[in-house]
């Protein structure tokens, strides 16, 4: 199937505006995920059989393979339902903001080939959390799927740093039913502003009412979903121990490392697209900054590796640094639809390195 993709499918999708791709793509797993039988016979076919399953328990959940689809690909799930059926373990939907809004003017995704990278400033274009509140309450709910989901939520463009934390807590009160964890997205570098969340003088004002929010679940009868925070890679690693302070005080319950970078590194050094840059050139940034966070947190924080996974061996050093649980994107777009499954079935056998 990866001969397939690479020698028929991807020449084909490559000549296309990513954007457009991308959009094919989504459509392409909607139709599957609206396709229940075809969906079974899939997941039988791409979880892991019986002699590699090796499930994971982390934050209160359980996932059956280490690997997730991260946000960015799914924005308004309409695809979500199918991802078990592509060998995902979990799949995260969003970035999701409290208002619909359009994104930044296109073109705003560019693919580097050469270097297996993507620049993008896509701005979280996406409906809107009621929009996809609407839509997940006609989905199968926590409990009743296959594999866990994850929601991202974002701040909306027009709202005003100073607001940020209402408008989270908008999209929290309205996703929080359908979620299995929710994911504190401060760390996109298209949002003008939303990474000045990431200092220790915004970040505890904005998590704050979100956990509080999250105990009063409790007291109304409902479950506490676990919280996780996404941070960049371009954080210095003193920054990164002021993350670590907030989120530890407020008792988050995990944490995502990375986002897209901003740096240029290597060949890139010349480009001059505005965005974050994701693929091969991050790989090496982003398992630096989860091996410094377990070796800071001892190994008690959930860490959610993403970054620069285009390959098996990519995946499992994300492993190896601190890891519990990976996600992938833009290995996607290089590997094709059965690149999950591959991967999943080497990290269920990888051995620490």
């Amino acid at each position: 199937m990866g001969w397939l993709y690479q020698h028929a499918v991807k020449p084909v999708l490559f000549r296309l505006d990513p954007e457009h791709a991308h959009e094919l793509a989504i459509g392409a797993m909607t139709l599957l995920g609206r396709l229940p039988p075809l969906c079974a016979l899939l997941e039988r076919v791409n979880q892991l059989p019986a002699h590699l399953h090796r499930p994971v328990r982390a934050f209160g959940l359980d996932f059956p393979n280490t690997v997730g689809l991260a946000a960015g690909f799914d924005k308004d799930g309409t695809g979500w339902p199918a991802a078990a059926a592509l060998g995902f373990g979990h799949v995260e939907i969003g970035t999701v903001t409290l208002h619909a809004q359009p994104g930044n003017p296109k073109p705003r995704a560019f693919r580097y080939p050469a270097e297996a990278a993507v620049i993008n400033r896509m701005g979280f274009n996406n409906a809107g959390a009621a929009t996809l509140a609407a839509r997940l309450a006609k989905q199968p709910g926590p409990g009743k799927r296959l594999i866990p989901l994850g929601i991202n939520l974002g701040k909306s463009k027009v709202t005003p740093l100073d607001q940020a934390a209402e408008d989270y807590l908008g999209s929290f009160r309205l996703l929080a039913d359908h979620a299995d964890y929710i994911a504190v997205n401060v760390s996109s570098p298209n949002t003008p502003g939303l990474r000045e969340l990431q200092g220790a003088a915004w970040l505890r004002p904005l998590l704050a009412p979100l956990v509080a929010a999250n105990l009063a679940r409790t007291a109304a009868g409902k479950p506490r979903r676990p919280l996780l925070l996404k941070i960049a890679p371009d954080l210095s690693f003193p920054q990164i121990d002021e993350v670590l302070t907030v989120i530890t005080a407020l008792g988050l319950d995990g944490i995502i490392a990375t986002n897209t970078t901003l740096a240029r590194p290597g060949s890139f050094a010349a480009v001059t697209e505005a965005g974050g840059l994701s693929g091969r050139p991050l790989r090496r940034r982003a398992t630096e900054i989860i091996n410094y966070i377990a070796r800071a947190t001892h190994g008690r924080l959930p860490i959610i590796g993403v970054g620069g996974i285009m390959d098996e061996e990519s995946a499992g050093e994300k492993l190896d640094a601190g890891a519990t649980l990976v996600q992938l994107y833009t290995g996607l777009i290089y590997r094709g639809a059965f690149f999950p499954t591959e991967v999943a079935r080497a990290l269920s056998q990888w051995q620490p390195r």
